[in-house]
């Protein structure tokens, strides 16, 4: 080997190193991600941008994005915390297995302190950015799908997904709250929604992932309860979650579109839920179909309420902020919101 060649090859290990170190801290990077459930992130952030929108006071610009940064950090902390706790389980089910933790691509003790620094992060941003109420209602949100879901009621009762909803439930009221300081009975419409949504949703999942369940000792409705009773309580909840759905355009915080857009999509929900009632659950295809359309007919509503709202064509809205009675009548509708998530059915 004469010095020239030498020379070269102590250049190259250098940036060889420094280029594997690189890649490294990406792939890092990538798995930290993942423990924070961005697609479920980004569908909790959505509705909360909504929520906000829709709202008869504003934040400032600057105030607005640190109040949805500080929502979407919450909502990763609770994905990353769940994910810590259910290490155990995810490991055995097929759907879950290849997550950081089982694969042993992030420790559980780094995933804990990760969440759990997330999570105080987003709820001192949110205090600051917006006001207490709207911190303390992001708190108690990751404590419930913390403690109370994924600790409690997941692993024990058959309603684990029916009131473990409500934290799913929660990012619209809390964008309404970080823009006026309370919570409003237009924010309480659409938790509702999400809350009724939710059980159609993970059943038409879990009648098609029952066999995971039951590995994991995960009491979800089809496996203590069977297929036939799981497609009923689908096509109940599915039946109150359209009635839900039209409050807005009832209370007259929207206007037609919106309506138009309840009607059609809520006359798709309920013809896949009575099919799938019909077929006692075993129609596996179908209770796919249900899965994936419920994230597009829960998309397609809230920006239906984004568009139809911010558009002007619904008539004023009775507030009590700012003092008022809930008899005075607002002064002007919510001006049009300017962010779009991206959401995809590919996680859940």
């Amino acid at each position: 080997m004469d010095a020239k060649t030498a020379d070269n090859q102590l250049i190259e290990k250098p940036t060889d190193l420094a280029s594997g170190s690189s890649v490294a801290l990406g792939w890092r990077i990538f798995e930290f991600l993942a423990l924070a459930k961005p697609r479920i992130m980004s569908l909790a952030v959505f509705t909360a941008i909504v929520g906000m929108s829709l709202a008869p006071d504003r934040l400032d610009p600057f105030a607005a994005l640190a109040a949805v940064l500080a929502i979407a950090a919450g909502a990763a902390a609770a994905g990353a915390l769940n994910m810590w706790y259910d290490a155990d389980i995810d490991a055995v089910m097929s759907r879950t297995a290849m997550r950081p933790i089982p694969r042993g691509r992030v420790s559980p003790f780094e995933a804990l302190v990760f969440g759990l620094a997330l999570g105080a992060f987003a709820v001192t941003v949110l205090g600051l950015a917006s006001n207490l109420v709207a911190a303390a209602l992001l708190a108690g949100t990751i404590f419930f799908y913390i403690v109370v879901y994924t600790a409690w009621l997941k692993r024990t009762t058959r309603q684990n997904i029916v009131i473990g909803g409500a934290a799913g439930a929660l990012p619209p009221v809390i964008g309404w709250a970080a823009a006026t300081g309370h919570v409003g009975p237009e924010s309480l419409t659409l938790f509702l929604i999400i809350f009724l949504w939710t059980p159609p949703h993970f059943w038409a999942l879990a009648l098609n992932r029952a066999d995971d369940y039951a590995r994991a000792g995960v009491p979800m409705l089809p496996v203590v309860a069977g297929r036939a009773v799981t497609a009923r309580q689908i096509l109940i909840y599915s039946a109150l979650m359209v009635l839900a759905s039209g409050l807005p355009w009832v209370l007259g915080f929207v206007g037609a579109t919106y309506g138009a857009i309840v009607a059609a999509s809520g006359a798709v929900f309920l013809l896949l839920a009575v099919r799938m009632n019909r077929s006692a659950g075993a129609d596996r295809r179908t209770a796919h179909r249900l899965f994936v359309f419920s994230i597009v007919y829960l998309f397609a509503l809230f920006a239906a309420l984004l568009i139809d709202h911010g558009s002007g064509s619904s008539s004023t809205m009775r507030s009590s902020h700012d003092g008022r009675t809930a008899a005075e009548i607002s002064p002007g509708l919510v001006r049009n919101a300017s962010s779009f998530i991206n959401f995809s059915a590919g996680e859940v």
